[in-house]
């Protein structure tokens, strides 16, 4: 896929745009509404890796400068034509965790979270945003409140419950602030890629999911069940170390090495062994941690993952989906988030093939465009 795709829809004047700031790359996807349906009106990505006098597909660490250089060609680019956005805020920025806590009313529990927040959160209370939520007790639970008439502040005084604790750091949303600034941008929320992930890839499903979300410099495993993130899990490796293993094994430089890995048809030649393996090692080591984590969660809930859902830019190697479909044993899919919102039909195989790389920035743009409802 080229860099950019441009001006091949027809623009709206209320359009909003959801921005994805990757460790490789900006994605953006503009939409708008028409009817009652989302309507795709352009999308784009572009590498940071040039931005740091890198290679594409390269990890960085850019400044605030160069992130906004890029933003801002991307949007060029792409034909953006709308201020309006969300912003998502990675994975790694934030801190995720369950906690069982007392089953009082939401107003004691207010005053709860924080105190019991400090000994999860590795830094002053101070230095992070807080937000939680409880997480409602499954349907089929022998405790569960079957009054009609009851309302969410109406919790069982006796027990436990569980307890959703998000905690992102402020520095970070200083970071965003001042990109959304530079960038003459008018963002409304900012919020943890997951919740991005989670609604343009998921559907209403019941049993538990797994998003299993590879990019760059990282693998990020999200667990969900009932629309409730469960268990959360980052794999220090991504698709750039598979680039890196293949620059080693090969001896190309790393430029030649990202392109050989997207190659649809490598695996279908005698000589792509040496590749093949260097590729495997690091595919190995992120399905067994991810297997880990399933068995982990298995044991604790004593419930099955029935599906796991690919997105991220590196699931889209050739041949990822049936490899993991052989390490997890279950059904996989490739998120298809596109799939949410209308598009011309010429695009329907261009968008199912680069959608898992846009699932964030959809899901941001499909929030921002709720605002409108």
């Amino acid at each position: 896929m080229p860099p950019f795709l441009k001006n091949l829809f027809k623009q709206s004047s209320r359009s909003v745009l959801g921005v994805d700031i990757g460790a490789s790359a900006i994605k953006v996807v503009q939409l708008s509404k028409k009817g009652n349906k989302a309507s795709l009106d352009t999308y784009g990505a572009i590498a940071l890796g040039p931005y740091a006098d890198m290679e594409i597909g390269r990890a960085t660490n850019s400044a605030v400068e160069k992130l906004v250089e890029a933003l801002s060609d991307v949007i060029k680019e792409s034909g953006v034509t709308t201020r309006e956005c969300g912003f998502a805020i990675p994975f790694s920025s934030s801190l995720m965790t369950i906690v069982e806590m007392p089953a009082v009313p939401e107003a004691e529990l207010a005053g709860m979270v924080p105190i019991e927040a400090r000994k999860y959160i590795p830094v002053p209370i101070s230095e992070v945003t807080l937000d939680w939520s409880v997480i409602p007790e499954s349907k089929n639970s022998p405790d569960q409140n079957s009054s009609a008439d009851k309302t969410h502040n109406e919790v069982k005084l006796a027990g436990k419950q569980d307890v959703l604790i998000v905690a992102i750091h402020n520095d970070s949303i200083a970071k965003y602030q001042e990109i959304v600034q530079k960038s003459n941008l008018n963002a409304s929320f900012f919020e943890i890629e997951v919740f991005s992930t989670m609604r343009s890839s998921l559907d209403q499903d019941t049993a538990p999911v797994m998003i299993f979300d590879m990019g760059a410099a990282s693998t990020k495993l999200y667990i969900l069940e009932r629309g409730i993130v469960r268990s959360s899990h980052a794999i220090n490796r991504g698709s750039q170390d598979i680039t890196m293993a293949l620059s080693r094994a090969l001896a190309v430089p790393v430029e030649k090495a990202e392109v050989i890995k997207r190659d649809p048809k490598l695996g279908g030649h005698a000589d792509d062994r040496d590749a093949i393996e260097a590729m495997s090692l690091i595919l190995d080591y992120v399905f067994s941690e991810a297997s880990r984590a399933i068995i982990a969660y298995q044991k604790k809930y004593s419930k099955t993952i029935h599906k796991v859902v690919l997105v991220g830019g590196g699931v889209e190697l050739a041949g990822f989906k049936d490899r993991a479909h052989s390490a997890f044993q279950s059904e996989v899919v490739l998120g298809d988030p596109f799939s949410k919102v209308e598009a011309p039909a010429f695009l329907d195989e261009v968008l199912k093939t680069v959608g898992p790389e846009f699932a964030v920035a959809l899901g941001v743009a499909l929030r921002r465009l709720q605002e409108f409802e």
